[in-house]
């Protein structure tokens, strides 16, 4: 975005899917649970045993870098085809690695960025594995739980 830090947003889509490989059903609302993930998505640890992938308590997508691989290639991807559950509006996520964050009432941290692989570009198509380097999304751990909305803010914590 710019040097003066990661700026601001809003959350605009939350897509969650209970199976893995089921594309992601949008809803308005969700629990997360810090240390577990979303309620009702295939990544959530309701035991609180670690998970297949435990950096994914939580994972998002800023639509401009869609929309930028869409104009660049004529490849359009959905939020929700890519696979994370939160999609932003306004905030650069990249500068959000190993920083902490709130999206609504969450308070999470950065862990990695969410780099595209070939199993995505298997579930979408062609191009995606190179178009979306370093603009798939962040990948973030769950500091403080709540529940987050469509519209929530997202913000990084000075």
């Amino acid at each position: 975005m710019n040097d003066a830090g990661p700026g601001q947003g809003r959350i605009v889509e939350i897509n969650l899917s209970p199976e893995y490989e089921v594309l992601p059903q949008p809803v308005e609302r969700v629990r997360a649970v810090a240390g577990r993930g979303l309620e009702g998505d295939r990544y959530y640890r309701a035991d609180g045993e670690p998970g297949e992938k435990p950096d994914e308590e939580i994972t998002l997508i800023a639509v401009e870098g869609l929309e930028d691989f869409a104009e660049e290639s004529g490849i359009t991807v959905t939020p929700a085809e890519s696979r994370r559950q939160v999609a932003t509006r306004g905030i650069d996520l990249n500068a959000l690695v190993g920083r902490r964050f709130r999206v609504g009432e969450l308070e999470c941290e950065g862990v990695e960025l969410c780099e595209p692989c070939n199993h995505l570009q298997g579930l979408t198509q062609p191009g995606v594995l190179k178009g979306l380097v370093h603009r798939g999304g962040l990948r973030a751990s769950i500091l403080s739980g709540g529940e987050i909305a469509v519209g929530d803010q997202v913000s990084a914590i000075p």
